[in-house]
């Protein structure tokens, strides 16, 4: 009797151990910033930022420009997947079907600014992302107003005014279904044409599973911005999500 409960005690703490080291787990995300168009100086240095967030915040960053890592059995690993400032055709029409197949079993997805100058013949990534780049200005200062203070990229915001530099990105094709985290104001710089409503940074849930696009980054300073990289944090654990693992079952495509 002594060796049976032994055993079950072994069996047990087994078991117990392994629930926990699941529990400890960290999410492990891929910062993808492939172009095949213009190609931002900044890259490099929000790569270094991304991991650092990493490393504060316990998340794992695999960074690569390698389409082939786009796979059904490479993309399982992550809990996330970051397009960095993307530009042009990144992926074949193989590596599209993988992707959107990660993201309808419920992966997710975090578009950094030049995320929209990608991809223009494959709508389902159009509305993923949520919009597409068409023209921007010169770089300058202009008027942030936070639309909603109760997502993760934007809750430690106390004003409801933010004065930033950057590149200011015009759209076309802005997906109606989008939540709008941040929009610009046009009157306080030269160059907007999107009007009244100018969406900067926004968030949604699409074909199973989450994405978030920030509009900010071009320039390097912006990756040592503290109000930017809380921003792009919440950003990413908001793509990130609660979910342990993906379910492929669903995945089923739809366009």
């Amino acid at each position: 009797m002594k060796k049976i409960l032994a055993l079950c005690f072994i069996i047990i703490s087994i078991i117990l151990l392994q629930s926990f080291a699941a529990q400890k787990k960290q999410a492990r995300i891929l910062v993808f910033s492939k172009t095949k168009g213009f190609r931002h100086n900044s890259i490099e240095t929000g790569k270094l930022a991304i991991q650092q967030l990493g490393i504060k915040n316990n998340f794992d960053v695999d960074t690569t420009e390698n389409a082939d890592v786009f796979t059904e059995d490479n993309l399982k690993k992550y809990a996330s997947v970051v397009f960095l400032s993307t530009t042009g055709d990144v992926l074949n029409d193989k590596q599209q079907i993988a992707f959107e197949r990660y993201i309808q079993a419920g992966g997710g997805f975090v578009g950094i600014h030049a995320a929209t100058d990608t991809e223009y013949d494959w709508p389902w990534y159009g509305k993923l992302v949520g919009a597409y780049f068409i023209s921007h200005p010169e770089v300058q200062e202009a008027r942030f107003v936070i639309k909603d203070k109760n997502h993760p990229s934007t809750k430690f915001f106390t004003d409801s005014v933010w004065m930033h530099k950057d590149e200011l990105y015009n759209f076309k094709n802005i997906n109606p279904d989008l939540k709008v985290l941040i929009s610009i104001d046009e009157n306080s710089y030269k160059g907007g044409k999107n009007g009244a409503f100018h969406p900067f940074s926004w968030y949604h849930n699409f074909d199973g599973g989450r994405a978030f696009y920030t509009s900010m980054g071009h320039t390097k300073e912006c990756w040592t911005e503290e109000k930017f990289l809380n921003h792009l944090l919440g950003g990413i654990k908001y793509a990130i999500g609660n979910q342990k693992s993906l379910n492929y079952k669903k995945a089923v495509s739809k366009f």
